[in-house]
């Protein structure tokens, strides 16, 4: 039977990149934010009383505010002709960051969603308190010196895709579904097999995996700074664990975690889900800790300059505008908004100007 699932309560809101494309996301649960980079086959709406995703989504969004998005061409987002590479994820992740208001957060990074948050983190180690990667690798599947065997599977594997992936019958689906979860009960298999027709049409699905073996972040991963948590499973069919192993060996002083699971997306009722997820609790507790609760007091602390600041921020200025009012850099602003934010402990740009506002702050515009 099916089990029940109550769907958390999402409003789902959309952001504009700079090429132009919508991306859809939400955030739920309450907390410090965790930010989980987009990566294939989720659809926001579907996923939620998923049999597959609902158990993950529970458990990143308890204690914390989960900000997530369908990647562009999946779900919800626009569907697009437009590029698909490491570039064009990374900057869809900044807008959906900008766009949600976030200065400095933990981030997810499962399967493909690795390498660009490892990019990101390079990009922006300000903003970035924590890195958890999942399932991950640092070089796609063309990039790892494939046999001519390998290289062979890969195209009928797009063949597949591009041929089977929007039929009614789940039979070519099936095949990718087992790679997956093989672990998968009848109800949890023949979800993921529907979730692959709704999330992406066949020649966007086909682009999209032929895309992801054409990653390489090897070189930015040396470059991560922030504290990093890698988890892979034994078994996973998708992405070799040598691939996770590997990843963990280029980033200083990340954490390894092997999960005994043959499944690619782990599943809520095995033993390696409540150990990978007991372990990603456990490192953002350490890592990006819930700060003390110290209220409206925080304002005694601020600086006049960061005073200045609030002032225009509780007047709905974003970075750029308060830049060339103060005559800084947008990162030196950007800097001082996440000191105002840890001052005042507040998390996003909007409890900060609920919070000045309510203080006061404004009156003079």
């Amino acid at each position: 039977a099916a089990m029940a699932r109550t769907p958390l309560p999402q409003q789902i809101r959309f952001c504009t990149t700079q090429a132009g494309l919508r991306l859809a996301y939400p955030a739920i649960g309450q907390g410090r934010p965790l930010v989980r980079a987009a990566h294939f086959l989720t659809h926001l709406e579907f996923d939620q009383d998923s049999p597959v995703w609902a158990p993950w989504l529970a458990e990143l969004s308890r204690d914390r505010r989960l900000l997530r998005y369908d990647q562009r061409g999946c779900g919800l987002s626009d569907r697009t002709d437009g590029p698909l590479t490491l570039d064009a994820w990374v900057a869809d992740l900044e807008a959906v960051i900008d766009a949600a208001g976030i200065e400095r957060f933990a981030l997810l990074g499962c399967s493909q969603g690795g390498a660009v948050s490892v990019a990101y983190a390079v990009r922006h180690p300000e903003r970035v308190t924590a890195l958890v990667l999942l399932g991950s690798y640092a070089r796609g599947g063309l990039k790892r010196n494939p046999t001519p065997e390998q290289q062979r599977e890969m195209a009928m594997l797009l063949d597949m895709v591009e041929i089977g992936w929007g039929r009614d019958n789940p039979a070519f689906r099936q095949a990718f579904t087992s790679l997956y979860i093989p672990g998968g009960s009848p109800e949890q298999v023949a979800w993921f097999n529907e979730l692959e027709r709704l999330s992406a049409s066949p020649a966007h699905a086909a682009r999209t995996i032929g895309a992801f073996a054409q990653i390489d972040v090897s070189e930015l991963a040396t470059q991560v700074r922030c504290p990093t948590l890698v988890l892979h499973a034994r078994g996973d069919a998708r992405v070799p664990f040598e691939e996770g192993r590997r990843m963990a060996g280029l980033i200083p002083d990340a954490r390894f975690v092997p999960l005994d699971s043959a499944n690619h997306v782990l599943l809520g009722h095995e033993p390696a889900f409540a150990e990978c997820f007991g372990e990603i609790h456990d490192f953002l507790a350490l890592h990006d800790p819930t700060p003390p609760q110290a209220g409206p007091s925080g304002f005694a602390d601020l600086t006049p300059r960061e005073r200045e600041l609030l002032e225009l921020l509780a007047r709905g200025l974003d970075n750029l505008q308060i830049a060339a009012h103060l005559e800084l850099s947008e990162k030196t602003v950007r800097n001082k908004v996440s000191s105002v934010f840890d001052k005042l402990d507040v998390h996003t740009r909007a409890q900060a100007i609920v919070m000045a506002r309510e203080a006061g702050f404004r009156r003079g515009s």
